[in-house]
């Protein structure tokens, strides 16, 4: 789940059709008393930021067993994606999964979520809230899974393809995991967080799309977000030194339009002004002293974006 910034406008472009509209939202599903629960669970307040940004080496175990748990939630969640399926349907798969497991899904109620996982479709970037919407034909979908399991949270997200869809969201897709990879090879210790962005605006502009400004990755671990900020674009004010031992999410949302993006009145669902198409892909990942580990990794070493995210086709015009 991203974390929110600022906003930006770019060069408009034409919708793509239908539009995305809200459906009827149900309610929470329910926890049984014996998962752990993370401190907000009950109030949906969070509070300030006070953990450290570097992850003793208990924290460490712990988290890369929550992001082997996430990974493989999402993997299996990604099976049920096809036509005809609601994204409620999704919200209760993810649910149900993360129970079994003996995990807390972590968006449940983290400032007053309603939902166990969030699910965008098309053109909403980010947070869209599982309801009675059903994936068409064509659709292409982000499941964002994040779990909370030993005091430390996993936290990624995938872009899957709906049945039939066409070229140029195929490219999209495959452009945003792509330009997530680039700001993730520049991880280790010593650089900066600039690199990261810089990378990731750099692949994106290559390939004609817009970058998203107002939701970034963030430092997690045992807060589902602290503060270290992570841009996605260079904005040379990320000047924070990565050092061994920092948890944090690369989660670049990018646009086949104009990245400016507006909310529903739920204050959550986050859209392209211009109705066309967002894709965003996400990992958890580790400064070490080599480079970097990505955390949300299932126990066989896969990872849901290997397996569903679109081979290379054509480039993005």
């Amino acid at each position: 789940m991203a974390k929110r910034k600022r906003k930006r406008n770019a060069v408009a472009a034409p919708p793509s059709e239908p539009p995305v509209r809200p459906g009827i939202i149900g309610l929470s599903r329910t926890v049984p008393a014996g998962i752990v629960k993370p401190p907000y669970a009950d109030s949906g307040e969070p509070g300030p930021s006070v953990s450290s940004l570097v992850r003793t080496p208990a924290e460490l175990d712990a988290m890369r067993k929550a992001g082997a748990i996430a990974a493989e939630v999402l993997i299996h969640a990604g099976s049920f994606v096809e036509p005809g399926i609601a994204t409620d349907k999704i919200d209760e798969i993810v649910h149900n999964e993360t129970i079994r497991r003996g995990a807390y899904p972590s968006p449940l109620n983290y400032r007053g979520f309603r939902k166990s996982v969030c699910t965008s479709v098309n053109e909403v970037i980010c947070h869209g809230i599982p309801d009675t919407r059903q994936l068409l034909d064509g659709d292409i979908i982000n499941i964002d899974v994040t779990v909370y399991i030993d005091g430390v949270h996993g936290d990624n997200s995938c872009t899957f393809l709906v049945g039939d869809v066409d070229a140029l969201s195929r490219g999209l897709v495959t452009e945003t995991y792509v330009s997530m990879m680039e700001g993730i090879k520049t991880v280790r210790n010593g650089s900066k967080v600039h690199d990261i962005g810089r990378a990731i605006e750099r692949h994106a502009r290559a390939h004609n799309l817009g970058v998203v400004r107002e939701f970034i990755g963030h430092g997690v671990g045992t807060e589902f977000h602290s503060d270290l900020q992570i841009p996605h674009y260079y904005d040379p004010r990320a000047r924070t030194e990565l050092t061994t031992g920092m948890t944090f999410t690369v989660e670049p949302m990018l646009t086949l339009g104009d990245p400016s993006l507006y909310l529903w009145d739920d204050d959550w669902t986050a859209l392209t002004m211009d109705g066309r198409r967002s894709a965003q892909f996400e990992h958890t990942l580790v400064v070490t002293d080599s480079g970097h580990e990505l955390l949300t990794v299932a126990s066989d070493g896969t990872t849901a974006a290997e397996l569903y995210a679109p081979k290379p086709v054509e480039a993005v015009k």
